[in-house]
């Protein structure tokens, strides 16, 4: 029988708070990552797309590890942080660094991205990762973003890498590679659903979980979503299912993560809804409807109505 994969369940992508005037706000970064956990997320992941990683400075960068970490230890909880470079000597460097800090339970790590460097390239590159950077990967399928389409064999070939513990399989769609690999899995290896509104039937077919940036809001229901199909429970996963899938179809209405930032702000939980440049705040408009899909949800043990 293969055995459980270590990363299972929720894994909430956190937002980078920052102030009006663009400063990282530590203390809204720690009472996010409190209450994804309290809520019931599996685990966090920092310094992710969503977190606008890009932007950051090393030292911020630093402090929002920092702050996922003392989260996640005080919760008992795993953290990933995102690890992205174009190059496999700096990634290699990436990786070892982060291993001495002993915050992560694993590092999130997308194909080097721009350069589609093919995949026998793409497979020796995360081969290196995995014998040379001394910490567990997750390897971040994201085609649209990276530019490297990667095939069921080679994603076949990445699972049983020594050190490879899970995929982000955000590929925009679920299609014949989908299946392949869910029909598959190297032990130990986790699938977990990385394109929100496809998430719930992705765990119907038998993902393990979900890394997931809608779940910046509603985190206790993506939470019960995942578990919902873990256990099986067509029904119920099916309309909350449908339900957080118009969600996160309005928090992706225009560029991550700025509706997220907006409906954070519209609830108060964060003190703006700023993000820095090559992005624009999101318009009035997205926020308006995303708002009201990420209030308080009805129940779902109930049966829909006629």
């Amino acid at each position: 029988m293969d055995s459980e994969p270590i990363l299972t369940g929720l894994y909430v992508p956190l937002i980078t708070p920052f102030t009006d005037d663009l400063r990282l706000d530590r203390g809204a970064l720690a009472r996010l990552a409190d209450d994804a956990l309290a809520a019931g997320a599996s685990g966090l992941v920092a310094l992710g797309t969503t977190a606008e990683a890009a932007a950051l400075t090393p030292e911020e960068k630093r402090t929002v590890v920092g702050v996922c970490a003392a989260a996640c230890r005080e919760h008992g909880a795993p953290l990933i942080v995102g690890v992205g470079t174009g190059d496999t000597a700096s990634a290699i460097a990436a990786l070892r660094e982060l291993a001495g800090t002993g915050d992560a339970a694993a590092a999130l790590v997308p194909a080097p991205p721009y350069i589609r460097p093919g995949e026998a390239a793409t497979l020796a590159h995360f081969t290196a990762l995995a014998e040379q950077g001394g910490h567990p990967l997750v390897v971040y399928d994201v085609p649209y973003r990276t530019g490297q389409t990667l095939g069921a064999d080679t994603l076949a070939a990445l699972g049983r890498l020594p050190g490879v513990i899970a995929v982000k399989h955000a590929i925009g769609a679920i299609d014949a590679t989908t299946v392949d690999l869910l029909g598959r899995p190297a032990q130990g290896f986790a699938v977990l659903g990385g394109d929100d509104v496809v998430l719930s039937p992705l765990l119907a077919a038998g993902a393990h979980g979900a890394i997931a940036a809608s779940a910046n809001v509603r985190t206790s229901d993506f939470a019960e979503l995942v578990a919902l199909w873990r256990r099986g429970d067509a029904g119920p996963a099916r309309r909350l299912g449908t339900e957080l899938a118009r969600l996160s179809a309005a928090l992706f209405a225009e560029p991550n993560p700025t509706v997220i930032k907006g409906v954070l702000h519209a609830q108060g939980r964060i003190p703006t809804p700023a993000v820095r440049m090559p992005l624009l705040p999101a318009s009035a408009g997205s926020v308006g409807r995303a708002a009201p899909l990420a209030g308080t949800p009805a129940r779902h043990g109930a049966p829909a109505p006629c």
